[in-house]
């Protein structure tokens, strides 16, 4: 256990009567003594601080497959970590709980690390990568930045895992450190969606950030929650695959992942697999090469497949790898280079 340390955010700035925060997309007006949305940026005095510094609410190691991540690495072991902030109402995830409730002393579940001990214990674990993920790891750039900068000494490779409802100069910053990412969205960013269940009025903001991490090279893959009833809108997942075909690749790979009732959405019921399945191949239909679907019934639909031959690469169960039949990034069969980074 360490010390708390106070830290000044890092995207801000003053405006008249408070500060405004720019970590991410609801960029916070916030008055003296108050705090942001996130509950982790407070005003003491129009300077902007970090509340979440350092205050570690989940620490394991797993294979970065978990993320999910399947083209960078794989089978790297990972060690998953967060901070609380969350910048999303949702009741489809405890991470708004977690981001909100966890930034006190008073919880014995909070420890406290510095970024020195965060890649000791990723070195201590033999760990190839840090997943900076369970909340939104865009609120906690103080402290990731720093730990992201002592991983690349140890050639520990770093991964955040955001809901992408982040500012473009945020994404900027922390590219200087993080070498992949993944966006995880819900309903296929359906705007009426993200407006009555995310608290999300501007979802062109999530494009924005795409973009940013586009032309920022980051090694990106996306994930898209299918939820039954309220956002499997099929014709919108469509739209989403066509926009990231046309505007950020076609190579990124595109993870469809099905709803179970949990948390306090317990009503819905799970998606089914026909619908999975519908979204899956309107997407490839859309031009997206590399298409998944994630912790479903179907059993092939973890694995990576040639675009070109059709030849099976990666064979994955339950995000385990189960075999590999790649030369380092090519096709064995056909030659042709796959957009994966082994």
């Amino acid at each position: 256990m360490v010390k708390e340390e106070k830290q000044e955010a890092a995207v801000w700035h003053k405006e008249r009567n408070g500060v405004r925060c720019e970590q991410c997309a609801r960029r916070c007006f916030i008055s003296k003594t108050k705090l942001g949305f996130c509950q982790v940026k407070q005003n003491e005095e129009n300077i902007l601080y970090t509340l979440n510094y350092g205050k570690v609410i989940g620490l394991n190691t797993d294979p970065i497959e978990q993320a999910p991540m399947f083209h960078f690495y794989p089978k790297a072991k990972s060690l998953f970590f967060g901070l609380p902030g969350c910048n999303m109402f949702s009741d489809f995830c405890p991470s708004f709980e977690l981001g909100h409730d966890l930034h006190t002393d008073l919880d014995p579940k909070t420890k406290m690390f510095t970024p020195e001990s965060l890649v000791k214990a990723a070195e201590k674990e033999k760990c190839n990568a840090i997943v900076y993920t369970y909340t939104e790891p865009f609120l906690g750039i103080e402290f990731h930045e720093k730990a992201a900068r002592i991983a690349r000494r140890g050639n520990i490779k770093n991964i955040f895992v955001t809901n992408g409802y982040v500012t473009p100069d945020a994404v900027k910053r922390m590219s200087k450190y993080v070498d992949a990412i993944v966006v995880n969205l819900k309903a296929s960013v359906d705007p009426e969606f993200y407006k009555k269940f995310m608290k999300v009025e501007n979802t062109e903001a999530i494009f924005d950030a795409l973009k940013q991490m586009k032309k920022q090279r980051l090694f990106m893959e996306i994930t898209n929650t299918i939820v039954p009833q309220i956002g499997d809108n099929v014709e919108q997942c469509t739209k989403l695959a066509q926009w990231i075909s046309a505007e950020i690749n076609s190579e990124v790979p595109f993870h469809i992942l099905p709803f179970y009732p949990d948390y306090a959405m317990t009503e819905l019921p799970a998606t089914p697999t026909s619908t999975l399945q519908k979204c899956a191949a309107e997407t490839v239909k859309a031009g997206l090469r590399y298409v998944y679907i994630d912790n479903s019934t179907i059993t092939t639909g973890e694995n990576t497949y040639c675009f070109n031959c059709r030849e099976l690469l990666v064979e994955r169960l339950a995000g385990k790898v189960k075999s590999t039949k790649l030369q380092k990034d090519r096709c064995q069969n056909c030659g042709v280079r796959i957009n994966i980074v082994m």
